[in-house]
């Protein structure tokens, strides 16, 4: 059985900052690219960041400059660090992580998803 939970969601003020952790447990082999995604208007989910199993990251435009993804791979973990955030920043945040499951080889891949955590900024 594998899962991912996430953590660290919460209200915060515009300007504030959070902190996202998606930590994966169970019987994981190997983890290849991990990311986040939130509901966007008229999308089921809006691509927000992917960080790759090497470290490399990408970002949306929308909160390039103003978020960083980084990973644990000892931890199966990956985090959302936000900064400056803003109103429309509001929504919950899913993570993934496309990995292979003990029993398979590293060349198969399935994509699991968090349970998603809620971001709400406001005055």
């Amino acid at each position: 059985q594998v899962q991912l939970v996430e953590s660290g969601g919460g209200l915060v003020q515009p300007g504030g900052s959070l902190r996202l952790s998606c930590a994966g447990s169970g019987s994981i082999f190997s983890i290849g690219g991990m990311g986040w995604y939130r509901p966007a208007p008229g999308k089921q989910r809006e691509f927000v960041a992917i960080v790759t199993e090497g470290g490399a990251s990408n970002y949306a435009d929308s909160v390039k400059g103003r978020f960083t993804i980084s990973r644990d791979n000892a931890k199966n973990t990956v985090y959302l660090q936000m900064n400056s955030l803003k109103p429309e920043d509001t929504a919950v945040y899913f993570c993934y992580a496309n990995l292979t499951p003990t029993g398979y080889t590293s060349d198969v891949r399935f994509r699991y998803w968090g349970q998603g955590t809620q971001v709400t900024v406001s005055s």
